[in-house]
């Protein structure tokens, strides 16, 4: 895939540099040429000086061959109508929008413009360390009836196989955040200290797994 990103501040810097790991081609734009520094000498992809709405600039950077667009740039208004250029009039239909303002936010969704709401995700992030149990839910199916939730686990577990915490919290784990790094673990995958560990469950259930999770194993 070739990925066009607007902004080359720690976000957009960072997505690149991923992306590009990860075998995409990438092109940066940005106003100022010395935040490409930011990007490592072992970048290799393009690098466009300009704002991202500008026709020129997007077609340098190889928009009409581009599959996706982020705008994350540190201005609301550049971001959007960066996005909404290059969905409109290049029809790239991948985009997304970095938005400071959750109220904006809002209003772009239904524009059709999905947005990631810097201080609302900040803040939900946040919330989720605070008070691990009840937290939101970081997806719901369309019924409402079935969660993915990050849980709080007691240190007791550590060292479990994820066999045997599904097994007494009669739930799916679906995947570990284990150092920066998301994985999908198997019935011998060892829960390790500072793992963050996701689970599928019903709505109906979720006070039982978390509560049995928050507290240490029983002894076998």
């Amino acid at each position: 895939m070739h990925i066009v990103i607007m902004g080359c501040g720690r976000v957009g810097s960072t997505l690149a540099r991923i992306l590009e790991k990860r075998g995409h081609t990438v092109a940066v734009i940005d106003v100022n040429t010395d935040a490409f520094r930011r990007l490592g000498p072992d970048f290799t992809g393009q690098t466009v000086k300009g704002v991202g709405f500008d026709r020129e600039v997007l077609l340098e950077s190889g928009i009409k061959d581009a599959d996706a667009f982020a705008a994350v740039s540190s201005g609301d208004n550049s971001n959007i109508i960066a996005a909404r250029v290059v969905r409109e009039t290049f029809e790239v239909h991948n985009v997304v929008a970095r938005i400071y303002d959750p109220g904006r936010a809002e209003v772009y969704e239904r524009l059709g413009i999905p947005t990631v709401a810097t201080v609302r995700w900040t803040a939900d992030q946040v919330m989720r360390r605070l008070l691990p149990a009840g937290s939101e839910p970081q997806w719901r199916d369309p019924s409402g009836s079935v969660r993915l939730m990050e849980v709080h686990v007691h240190q007791g577990w550590v060292g479990s196989r994820v066999d045997r915490i599904e097994q007494a919290a009669q739930t799916r784990i679906p995947f570990i955040f284990r150092i920066g790094t998301g994985m999908v673990p198997k019935d011998s995958t060892v829960f390790q200290d500072g793992d963050l560990l996701y689970v599928a469950v019903e709505n109906d259930r979720l006070a039982a797994v978390e509560a049995i999770l928050s507290a240490p194993p029983a002894p076998e």
